[in-house]
């Protein structure tokens, strides 16, 4: 079976959160919620997963346990969450904006708000999705500063930034000032492309791998449990 675009992105984001132990996933977005269903399916079996509310769920969304509020605000403030957020500017050292575009005072466009990130990024990992790459999202400084980087993370105890994922490839900070790094390129997608789309220069590997194929098993997972409708696709091209 070849693996589409959308199936490598869902690797990539199931590959966050391998071997994590009883950690509680917050993915948000399609992709990264397959990904994080799909691991606990398969290499991770201890991963936690909530419906967002008061409950921790199965793979299928079936309650198997309460999260009551209190709890949950242990597991994000002390470490033992991992949250994959969007993105809307995310720069060299992993600082995310999805508050506004422009001057913060007047800005060109309003979007979510800053919301939970300053929590999530200097609490607990935060990973990031971005299903379309480009100079407007990977940009040289973001306008407003929500996810906190690591040039700003200094002090805190659970700042980590374990990937970046992209419908072009994944990315890390495994460099030694802490910049983004190309980890991994998708399947058909060339260095020359991801540099192209991004608006900063990136640590590029002299041999960059691809995104590891998805397995006969994931792949039937995939498609036949976790989103049989094939709406990863609409977030994704093939």
């Amino acid at each position: 079976m070849t693996a589409t675009r959308s199936e490598y992105c869902v690797i990539a984001c199931a590959e966050a959160w391998r071997d994590a132990g009883e950690v509680l996933a917050s993915p948000m977005g399609l992709i990264p919620s397959v990904g994080a269903r799909l691991a606990r399916l398969t290499f991770s079996p201890d991963l936690l997963l909530t419906d967002g509310e008061a409950l921790l769920v199965r793979p299928d969304g079936t309650p198997e346990g309460w999260l009551p509020y209190r709890q949950h605000l242990a597991l994000v403030t002390g470490g033992r969450r991992h949250v994959m957020m969007g993105a809307s500017q995310i720069d060299r050292y992993g600082n995310q904006n999805i508050s506004c575009i422009g001057d913060w005072a007047r800005p060109k466009r309003q979007l979510l708000g800053v919301r939970g990130a300053p929590v999530n990024t200097l609490n607990n990992p935060t990973s990031y999705w971005v299903p379309r790459h480009s100079r407007r999202v990977f940009v040289e400084k973001v306008d407003m500063v929500c996810g906190v980087g690591y040039d700003h993370a200094a002090g805190a105890r659970f700042h980590r930034i374990p990937r970046v994922v992209s419908d072009l490839g994944v990315f890390d900070f495994d460099t030694p000032d802490r910049s983004m790094r190309l980890a991994s390129l998708h399947p058909g997608v060339t260095v020359e492309q991801v540099r192209e789309a991004t608006g900063f220069d990136l640590a590029i590997p002299d041999e960059v791998p691809y995104t590891r194929e998805p397995t006969p098993g994931e792949l039937e997972l995939i498609r036949e449990v976790l989103d049989p409708a094939g709406a990863r696709a609409r977030e994704v091209g093939s």
